[in-house]
């Protein structure tokens, strides 16, 4: 059975790793994570995968990297900016 972590606790799942670790690496070892957003859900392994980078450093690496390839609905409002008001 797989498991599943909310998008703001991802770091927590991504920690079980050693770093530096490869991108394939990574990938399968999170083939059994689902992570859960606001609207919808995502496999983290294929998240991995679809990543442009082919290692991590550290966990703030692929926090980055994610944030490239996860939809616009998962990290916020469309449109909306931070620090404005």
């Amino acid at each position: 059975m797989g498991r599943e972590v909310k998008l703001s606790r991802i770091e927590t799942v991504l920690g079980e790793l050693s770093y530096p670790v490869d991108k394939e690496i990574a990938s399968r070892e999170f083939d059994d994570v689902t992570v859960l957003y606001a609207n919808g859900e995502l496999n983290l392994g294929d998240l991995i995968a679809d990543t442009s980078a082919e290692q991590f450093g550290s966990v703030d690496d692929v926090v980055s990297e994610l944030e490239n390839v996860l939809p616009r609905d998962a990290v916020g409002e469309p449109f909306q900016s931070e620090g404005e008001g």
